[in-house]
């Protein structure tokens, strides 16, 4: 590696991906594995086969009502989440859409992917005309919690039951964020009493 290389900033980019193309799906269920391994697996605690991780993002990307964001480090999908709109039989929670599923790959952190596909999916629920935006996770991922009340999220409620990891019950923070400022909603980031 000479000098010109260790001063390169690495490149990334974040988009909204409709199809696969090249190793996308290969290194999508690669970054799923190190982020299951590493304690961010979005509901798996174990990393599932790599047959099941295809099938699970083949999956995503032909599911109504979700669009899948994808973050890039070099061209290399190094993270993602995805953004869940409501069902059409939801009247009562049309104005929310739901970040789920987010997380970026140990190797990949400290790059702002994290920050990019969060922005992102907000860019895309306000253009849709959304309201409020929500978002959870487990206790354990405390860099996602602070970007989201680093991003204006307001943390509403926990679940101390929310996930049950290697044997053990882990708390869950549920937050939200108002898009439209017409939207009436509590201004403290304390949960209720």
């Amino acid at each position: 590696m000479g000098a010109l290389d260790r001063d390169t900033a690495p490149t990334t980019l974040v988009e909204a991906l409709h199809q696969f193309r090249g190793s996308d799906l290969h290194d999508l269920c690669e970054t799923t594995e190190l982020a299951v391994i590493d304690g961010g697996g979005f509901g798996w605690v174990e990393p599932p086969s790599r047959d099941m991780l295809e099938r699970f993002w083949r999956g995503v990307l032909a599911a109504p009502g979700r669009s899948l964001l994808v973050g890039r480090l070099d061209g290399v999908i190094a993270g993602s989440a995805q953004l869940l709109r409501p069902p059409p039989n939801n009247e009562a929670q049309r104005f929310a859409a739901a970040i789920i599923m987010s997380f970026v790959a140990p190797w990949a952190r400290g790059h702002g992917l994290a920050r990019a596909l969060l922005e992102l999916a907000e860019k895309i629920a306000r253009a849709e005309g959304f309201e409020v935006l929500t978002f959870d996770c487990r206790e354990t991922q405390t860099a996602a919690m602070q970007l989201c009340l680093a991003m204006g999220f307001v943390h509403w409620g926990s679940n101390p039951v929310y996930a049950k990891v290697k044997g053990g019950l882990v708390t869950g923070h549920y937050y939200y964020k108002v898009l439209d400022p017409g939207t009436d909603g509590p201004s403290s980031s304390e949960p209720p009493q």
